[in-house]
């Protein structure tokens, strides 16, 4: 990679570095500014525990102290605090035990959605103006319209409690099922539309027309040219995807029950767990700028042509 390409990489990380900067600090004041306290909900503490729990935390300083404090033990120790609600567990412990599950359940779903999504639009858009392609493109717009909670509840009710087929826990034995079935739908069909339209872009182009002249076979023109030029939008769309899933999978986890990182998070907010919060609001933040970086650099690779400004 040239000097050009490197510029590139260091500005967008100094770009990624300065929106999760923005996120952590919208999200510590937003958060302080709402009525009420992590331990509001512990009825049974009187006013001095209270106040002994919120000096033991540094809840009693200022906030712009606390702020400023939070700031540098993220910069100089990587360290989000301990939580409040779950005694005796910091919060990067409580993270990484729910990320191992997250990323196990998203780049499964994710995996599923690329190769799925990328076969039917290819079918699709080979098989233009056929029942084949009307029937791809009816279910690919359905699961595209529908969100994934109310997918997730419906899964759950029909292969769950009526057909018995898959557990409704989603920690249970082959709990995963539903749950990446749920989170692989939409990013399915939309990679399935994507594919479908670049193709379609892509086999009307001279070099296809000229290579058909030429008496090139089909299937390498197929797979050897119009296919590999197609999915310069998908390589393109993947990275966020992925971040989307795994940080779109909050209200998917808790429909089913899936001890992961979306389930801790939606219970952090219910608790006011503060710093469980905003560690996880950091992590997959941080998340979604790697992906959309190593997206960007993919794009680069795959096709030469692009330059990077």
């Amino acid at each position: 990679m040239g000097s050009k390409t490197w510029g590139y990489i260091l500005k967008r990380i100094l770009l990624g570095l300065l929106t999760i900067w923005i996120v952590i600090t919208i999200t510590f004041f937003v958060m302080h500014s709402v009525p009420g306290g992590p331990f509001l909900s512990e009825k049974a503490l009187s006013e001095a525990a209270t106040k002994a729990l919120e000096a033991k935390y540094g809840m009693d300083k200022p906030l712009f102290e606390q702020y400023t404090t939070y700031l540098s033990d993220i910069v100089t120790r990587f360290d989000f605090g301990p939580s409040l609600k779950q005694r005796g567990r910091d919060v990067m412990t409580v993270i990484m035990d729910g990320l191992k599950t997250s990323a196990k359940l998203g780049v499964t779903a994710a995996v599923i959605a690329l190769i799925t999504g990328t076969v039917l639009g290819a079918v699709a858009a080979l098989k233009r103006n056929t029942w084949i392609e009307k029937t791809i493109m009816v279910f690919t717009t359905a699961f595209v319209s529908i969100p994934s909670f109310i997918m997730g509840a419906l899964l759950l009710i029909a292969f769950s409690l009526k057909l018995g087929w898959f557990p409704a826990n989603g920690a249970a034995e082959g709990g995963f099922v539903l749950p990446i079935i749920t989170l692989a739908l939409y990013p399915m069909a939309y990679i399935t539309r994507l594919t479908r339209s670049s193709m379609l872009d892509v086999l009307g182009q001279d070099y296809i027309r000229t290579a058909r002249a030429k008496g090139v076979k089909n299937y390498k023109i197929i797979f050897g040219h119009a296919l590999k030029n197609s999915l310069l939008p998908v390589i393109t769309y993947f990275g966020p995807m992925l971040a989307y899933i795994v940080t779109g999978s909050l209200v998917v986890e808790k429909i089913f029950a899936v001890p992961g990182i979306g389930r801790a998070f939606v219970d952090s907010i219910n608790d006011r767990d503060y710093p469980l919060i905003m560690g996880t609001t950091i992590v997959l933040a941080t998340f979604i700028v790697v992906m959309n970086l190593i997206s960007d650099i993919l794009y680069k690779v795959v096709d030469p042509r692009i330059k990077f400004e």
